[in-house]
């Protein structure tokens, strides 16, 4: 049995260490991610996820395990900013308000399939000028749903969080962990992490 990551996010790799899972295997699927019209962003984040997972070659008895983030304001998808004025949109839409991170997971080992999704309330303070262009100018918002990461310098603009951290990061480990365990996977090997 081989384990393959479907995501070449560095922060889901970092967070699988924490249980102690080395992937054999790391495969980004290549999939449209655009959203649907109308798609709620629960709805897209499952959807997405699904999508990738099934699009990850693997053998019969391998596990894939796939995750998506996305920030939602409202109804509205935030997904990875294109560029630098998309971020700084994406920055100012969440300055001094509450907004949803949702990140769907799922496990596939041969036709069978675990997949969940965890929303977390995150509150981001009212960004400054100075401190929204210190923070475009470093590209920490670059590849981040929303354009930017908690786990960085823009930790420092969110003061308050409801739900799972490591979920906002991109992989919630609890609910990870039991579905790699539902699949067969053991978690915290020997020389792993």
């Amino acid at each position: 049995m081989a384990f393959i990551l479907g995501s070449g996010s560095p922060r889901r790799l970092e967070l699988l260490g924490q249980l102690g899972i080395i992937p054999d295997h790391v495969r980004p699927p290549d999939i449209d991610e655009a959203p649907l019209p109308r798609e709620l962003p629960r709805s897209y984040c499952t959807r997405v996820t699904r999508e990738k997972v099934e699009a990850v070659p693997a053998e019969t008895g391998d596990v894939v395990l796939c995750a998506d983030t996305t920030v939602a304001l409202g109804r509205r998808i935030l997904g990875k900013p294109a560029d630098a004025g998309q971020a700084t949109e994406f920055l100012l839409a969440l300055s001094g308000r509450r907004h949803q991170v949702i990140t769907a997971v799922a496990v596939r080992r041969g036709a069978q399939l675990w997949q969940r999704s965890v929303v977390s309330q995150v509150k981001m303070k009212r960004l400054s000028d100075a401190e929204l262009n210190a923070y475009l100018a470093s590209n920490d918002w670059q590849g981040k749903a929303g354009g930017y990461g908690i786990q960085g310098a823009a930790g420092a603009f969110i003061p308050w969080i409801s739900g799972s951290f490591t979920g906002i990061v991109g992989l919630p480990l609890a609910e990870t962990a039991n579905m790699l365990q539902a699949a067969g996977c053991q978690l915290y090997k020997e020389g792993a992490a």
